[in-house]
This record gives C-alpha cells, sequence and structure tokens, in this order.
C-alpha cells in the first residue's frame, strides 16, 4: 500500500509541475533522458580522452586544451544558428503547420552547413597568427603540437556543423532519441579511434587530429542518410540542402546571429581569460584543462535540462500558451539546481580517483581540488539561473536581449575581474574560475528580471 501511495503522490507532483496544456510530463521525460544520455556520454567520453592525451605529457594536454577553447569558440557560432533553427522547428510544430516544419528543418540544415565549412576554411587560412595570439610565450612543445591539433580540427568543422544541424531540426520535432545515436556514433567512434592511435599507436596529438575527423565525419553521413531516406515526416530531398530560402532563413537568424553574437563575445572572454592562463605557466594550463574537464560531469543533468527546455518553451510559444511556458521554466530551474546538489554529493568523494585518471603532477592536485570545491558551491544556486532560464527566453524568440545581457556581464564582469583575481592579486587560477562563478550571479539576475516581466514572450516567429 504505501509503494501505491509512493507512486500516486509522485505522479500527482509530475502532474502538478511537469504537465500542460502543451505537453504532458511523459513526453518531457521522453525528450530529456535520450539528452541526458546523451550528455553523459559526450562528458563521459571528454574525460577518457584527456585521461588518454594526458599520458602523452603536460604539453599534450596543454596544446589540446588551449585549441579546445578555440575550437569550442568557432564551433559555438554554427551551434547558435543550429539552435535558431530548433527554436523555429519547434515554434511551426507547436502550431501544427507540419509543411514549414519541412521548410525551416532543410533551412537550418543548408545555412549550418555552409557556415561551418566556411569557417573551418577560414581559421586554417589563419592558423598561424592565431596560434601565436592564443598561445603566446607557451613552451614551443606546445605550440607544435597545437598546431597539427588545430588545422585536424578545422577540417572536420563541415562534418560537425551537419550533425549539429539535424540534431537540431530532431530536437525541434520531439525525437531527440536521433540526436543521441547520432552522438553516441560520432563520440564511441571518436574515443575508439583515439585508443588506437593514442595507446596503441602513439601517434600522440596526430592521432587524436585523425581521430576527430573520421568520427564527425562519419556521424555526418548516418545524419545526411537519416533525413533524406529514413524519416517520414519531414519528406527533405537533397535539393533542398543545397538551397537556402531566404525568408525561412530570416526567421532562423532572427534567433541565431544574436546567440552566435553572443557565442562569439562570451567564448572570446573565456579565451582572453585563456591568455592569462597561458601566461601563469603550463601547470597552470594543465590544471585548468582537468579541472574544467571533471567540472563538466557536475553539469551533465543539467545540460540535458537547458537543452529539453529548448524544445519544450518553443512548442508551448508556438501554441501561444504563456502560462505552460512560465510553468516548465520555474520547473526546469529547481530541478537543475537539485541536479547540482545531488552530482556535488556524488562526485566531490570521489575527487582523487577522478583526478589520478589524468596523471598530474603532485604540485597541481591541491589546486584542482580547490578550483572544483568552489566550483561545485557556487553553481548550485547560480548556473540554472545562468543557462537554463536563458535557454527558456530564447525559445520564446527573446534571443537579442539574452545575447546582449551575456557579451555584457561576460566582459564587464569574468574578464575584468578574472585579470584582477587572478593576475593583479596573485590568486591564480583560482581567482580566475571565482570571477567566472561571480559573472553567473550578475548575468543570472539579469535574466531573472526579465522573466518577471511580459516582453521575453511577446516575439512572433510564426
Amino acid at each position: 500500500m504505501s509503494a501505491t501511495k509512493a507512486w500516486v503522490r509522485g505522479q500527482g507532483l509530475l502532474d502538478k509541475h511537469l504537465s500542460g496544456a502543451s505537453m504532458d510530463y511523459r513526453k518531457v521525460i521522453a525528450l530529456f533522458f535520450p539528452l541526458l544520455i546523451d550528455q553523459a556520454f559526450i562528458i563521459g567520453l571528454n574525460l577518457v580522452n584527456t585521461a588518454m592525451i594526458s599520458s602523452a605529457g603536460v604539453a599534450a594536454v596543454s596544446a589540446v586544451s588551449t585549441v579546445d577553447s578555440l575550437n569550442v569558440f568557432l564551433v559555438n557560432v554554427f551551434v547558435a544558428v543550429a539552435t535558431g533553427g530548433t527554436v523555429v522547428v519547434a515554434q511551426y510544430k507547436g502550431s501544427g503547420q507540419d509543411r514549414m516544419v519541412s521548410k525551416a528543418a532543410g533551412a537550418g540544415i543548408a545555412s549550418v552547413s555552409l557556415l561551418s565549412l566556411c569557417i573551418g576554411l577560414l581559421v586554417m587560412g589563419l592558423h598561424n597568427p592565431l596560434l601565436t595570439l592564443f598561445l603566446g610565450s607557451a613552451a614551443e612543445e606546445v605550440a607544435a603540437n597545437a598546431k597539427v591539433y588545430l588545422i585536424g580540427s578545422c577540417t572536420s568543422f563541415l562534418g560537425i556543423g551537419i550533425v549539429q544541424a539535424v540534431s537540431g531540426v530532431m530536437r525541434g520535432i520531439g525525437r531527440s532519441r536521433v540526436s543521441l545515436a547520432l552522438s553516441l556514433i560520432m563520440n564511441l567512434t571518436y574515443v575508439l579511434l583515439n585508443f588506437v592511435f593514442i595507446n596503441m599507436l602513439d601517434m600522440g596529438v596526430m592521432g587524436m587530429a585523425i581521430a576527430v575527423n573520421v568520427a564527425r565525419y562519419g556521424a555526418a553521413a548516418c545524419a545526411l542518410y537519416y533525413v533524406l531516406r529514413m524519416d517520414v515526416s519531414l519528406h527533405l530531398r537533397l535539393v533542398e540542402l543545397l538551397h537556402v530560402p531566404w525568408a525561412m532563413l530570416r526567421k532562423i537568424m532572427a534567433i541565431g546571429l544574436p546567440f552566435a553574437a553572443e557565442q562569439l563575445f562570451f567564448n572570446g572572454g573565456k579565451l582572453l581569460t585563456q591568455v592569462f592562463i597561458v601566461s601563469l605557466g603550463t601547470y597552470a594550463i594543465a590544471t585548468n584543462a582537468i579541472s574544467g574537464t571533471i567540472a563538466l560531469v557536475y553539469q551533465i543533468p543539467a545540460v540535458a535540462m537547458s537543452m529539453t527546455l529548448v524544445t519544450v518553451v518553443g512548442q508551448c510559444i508556438g501554441g501561444r500558451n504563456i502560462d505552460d511556458a512560465r510553468k516548465f521554466i520555474r520547473t526546469f530551474l529547481w530541478l537543475a539546481s537539485f541536479s547540482f546538489m545531488l552530482m556535488t554529493a556524488i562526485l566531490m568523494p570521489l575527487f582523487h580517483p577522478l583526478v589520478q585518471l589524468f596523471h598530474p603532477p603532485a604540485e597541481i592536485v591541491d589546486d584542482i581540488f580547490w578550483v572544483l570545491l568552489i566550483n561545485a558551491i557556487a553553481q548550485i544556486p547560480l548556473w540554472a539561473i545562468s543557462f537554463i532560464l536563458p535557454s527558456g527566453l530564447r525559445a520564446a524568440g527573446d534571443s537579442r536581449f539574452t545575447s546582449i545581457s551575456s557579451m555584457l556581464s561576460m566582459w564587464l564582469f569574468r574578464v575584468v575581474l578574472g585579470y584582477v583575481l587572478g593576475i593583479t592579486l596573485g590568486f591564480g587560477i583560482i581567482g580566475v574560475w571565482m570571477a567566472m562563478n561571480c559573472e553567473w550571479g550578475v548575468r543570472g539576475a539579469l535574466f531573472l528580471w526579465r522573466f518577471r516581466g511580459k516582453k521575453w514572450y511577446e516575439h512572433k516567429l510564426v
């Protein structure tokens, strides 16, 4: 009887907080769990990859970490445009316009693919000045490894652009299992090839560059095969993926361009803090790389919630159901904060086994511990309002406000305060991370203020 009562009570809570006129908790959970598994694999495999490359030495870890910061900066530009496609597709889906869903899907895939190709070619042409800018006085061995990895990464951008575009479309129509399948194909292939090239053939960073290209283009081929041959609802043809309809592109870019600009400025600020860290030496770069990789593990459930919320709120707004959109955003904020409490309770006692995966020098283990502890405490109240909330606002079409707020808070607080705490006051890598946590609070306060008003849902895309 007690088990039955507990089930009924649990179902009542789900109905109250995760169900509405737009969708019920079963649909929300069906969207969330594939994305949760996806994030667990992506971040878990990223942890394994960093651990594998650490066997090639601190210089290799530092090179991969520095180039990956630049990669995140670049890849997030076309991921932002893919997010614009997700929002437009979700709103058309919510409004019941199936033919427009197909047009938006084709435009999203075509535009992201073209953009990713152009970015890859541009950065390959500018790789020498970029590496000089971001590596500065780094050791010669670090610079040599970074050059190989940067060029190898850029050649793979078209592959990951196609995968991100197709995944965004699938999430927009509520098929997050497809994005999970593509992610698993890409990331498992990447890790397996890394094991062969790095651990078995001792190819170091060159092996990692080859692995990332094979994995991304293999997944891109699967993504295109799915939308052109296997999907029965979108009815996409190859010619639609080679043509960008400007009317639809404007709708996608209304969301995607402000978000892309935000990502450029936001990740540009992160890259500038990376320059601060480079000036602190190779050990500081390694500390930042290892801490960042482990910190991502704490964020697995919350990142999945952020991605789920884009589809949920997008479909609510497409159906003009503002009350549902508000309720879902509030619920996801509380759930994300609870997830951080749970992950901290699980992972902090496992610090030493986790950190030893990376074979760090004994001199940096204490710094890694303090960086992770401070970050774990700060993200419980601050991460959700800083990252979950803007996902909901952006899904409603409020992209400009969220982007401007993120850009200003990054440059006025994280960059400036990071330099003051990390360099001027001598707190080093811990000071840089503390500045990041402070910036979360400032940005989150702006988003909460916006959410309490009405302007965030008054934009009309479809």
